[in-house]
């Protein structure tokens, strides 16, 4: 569990209420014109008393907000250990990503993003913590946790998801064991059982071969020239932690990701926000509008879809949101005795 700590008050911080406290009692019983029962000594007194709460509660105000300060940025560093940004280059890959808190007193979300080269292809996750703030980073370093290992050590998409099935139940026990020491077991009414995760797993092969397992997630975008279409229509399976992961569990192949083709992976932030009317945040047109003249790369695609999103939500999303690019810039490829390889061409 990751807690940030406020520091105690120290000697030197309370030197000033001190002194302000000591010039107050010592006005009231010191001051000869603090007993006098005349309207000019009550005013003289009442302002008195009015500098000596007033210099108090700066005072408090200034600490307190050098406290938000240091909190905020503990909480920065938490994010960005857990969270750490992807390489802009990932195995032929050109990788942008972006994640932005609804809980802007924490600086930190429960969406999580990760995308690996390993010798399996490259393997991407895309998740969603119930809940946003604090409370949902630990479930978030949890999971992140899992998928680093599992994704160079599991051969197959399916181990990759069991282990983070795995390691979120070990997670959640945790959590129950700590906030119920009698019994080691979550209140069915308390917040830890009714956690869950919506997970999204892609892995990219080496020709472009697409396979998913989407586990309550919205499926990505695919970027085809000035072509913008969802990746699949299938229907995902339910989120992680509600219902155990089913026994015939198998990757769904979404065809290949050619070159110059890009995927726009993104949390429910993303399109459930809403304006001041009500009105969703229009996802797809938006992505349409970045590459209607020619194909876009990912940090242009991520800086049209944030400025369109903070127009549209007034600067202040209600929700965390999490986007991830990745476009294919690997060459054409063949295959050549059962190996894929690039197409080298010659230039005359």
């Amino acid at each position: 569990m990751i807690r940030i700590k406020a520091r105690a008050p120290t000697a030197r911080g309370a030197v000033l209420p001190t002194i302000w406290g000591a010039l107050a009692v010592g006005y009231k019983f010191g001051c000869p014109l603090a007993r006098q029962e005349g309207l000019g000594a009550r005013i003289v007194t009442s302002v008195v008393f009015f500098a000596v709460g007033t210099g108090l509660i700066f005072h408090v105000r200034r600490t307190l907000l050098r406290e938000l300060r240091l909190a905020r940025r503990a909480a920065r560093v938490a994010q960005s250990v857990v969270l750490r940004p992807p390489p802009p280059r990932l195995d032929g890959l050109n990788v942008a990503a972006v994640q932005m808190s609804a809980d802007r007193g924490a600086s930190v979300g429960g969406d999580l993003y990760e995308a690996i080269a390993t010798e399996h292809g490259v393997r991407v996750v895309m998740g969603d913590v119930r809940g946003h703030g604090l409370a949902a980073l630990g479930t978030v370093a949890a999971l992140l946790g899992s998928f680093r290992e599992a994704a160079h050590d599991e051969p197959a998409l399916t181990g990759v998801l069991r282990r983070l099935e795995r390691a979120l139940a070990r997670h959640l026990r945790e959590r129950a064991r700590a906030e119920h020491p009698a019994t080691g077991a979550p209140d069915p009414d308390h917040p830890v059982a009714e956690e869950f995760v919506t997970v999204l797993l892609l892995e990219i092969g080496a020709g472009g071969e697409l396979t998913a397992l989407n586990c309550g997630h919205p499926w990505p975008y695919r970027l085809s020239g000035t072509t913008v279409e969802p990746l699949t229509h299938a229907e995902p399976l339910p989120p992680l932690g509600p219902f155990p992961l089913p026994a015939d569990l198998a990757p769904r192949p979404c065809g290949e990701l050619g070159p110059a083709e890009s995927l726009v992976l993104y949390t429910d932030g993303a399109e459930d926000a809403r304006d001041a009317r009500g009105r969703f945040f229009a996802l797809p047109d938006v992505l349409r509008a970045a590459v209607r003249d020619q194909p876009a790369a990912p940090q242009r695609v991520l800086r049209t879809l944030l400025t369109a999103l903070l127009r549209h939500t007034g600067g202040t999303p209600t929700d965390d949101v999490a986007l991830l690019v990745l476009r294919n810039e690997r060459g054409p490829t063949a295959m050549v005795c059962g190996t894929v390889r690039p197409v080298t061409t010659t230039h005359r």
